[in-house]
């Protein structure tokens, strides 16, 4: 019986080290946070290529998915988003944001879906899908 216990708990434990971490970055503060956020996710996924993580944006953190959107040094941010969601990196944005800053769904780049409610959906990812909450 004790065998049966150690060996059903080193199996558990296995399993518990090789579930895949799941992230959600939240981002509303604008183009030197989106700056900093994409530099951290490029280095997470170096560190962690399994990771799962969602980028969840609402208020000013939108700008930098809107079509045309560059960052300080007048680099454009497509081609990091791009990047981005060939390996897997998901980009959400607030409608309530799109609605409230009177921008039209269609200005956002194809690759980020849009969601109801940024904070809502940072609130379900965590409470219900159990990711991680980073906020850079």
């Amino acid at each position: 019986m004790k065998r049966w216990l150690l060996l059903i708990s080193g199996l558990l434990a296995c399993t518990l080290s090789m579930a895949q971490i799941k992230v959600v970055y939240h981002l509303s503060e604008g183009i030197p946070q989106a700056s900093r956020a994409i530099g951290n996710i490029r280095n997470h996924l170096n560190a962690d290529p399994t990771a799962k993580i969602v980028v969840v944006t609402h208020g000013l953190g939108i700008d930098f998915l809107l079509d045309g959107a560059t960052n300080q040094m007048d680099q454009p941010f497509a081609g990091s988003v791009s990047d981005l969601v060939g390996k897997g990196v998901e980009f959400r944005v607030c409608n309530n944001t799109l609605v409230s800053r009177k921008i039209s769904a269609d200005k956002v780049q194809m690759e980020a879906k849009v969601v109801p409610s940024g904070v809502a959906e940072v609130a379900k990812l965590q409470a219900k899908e159990g990711f991680v909450y980073l906020r850079p």
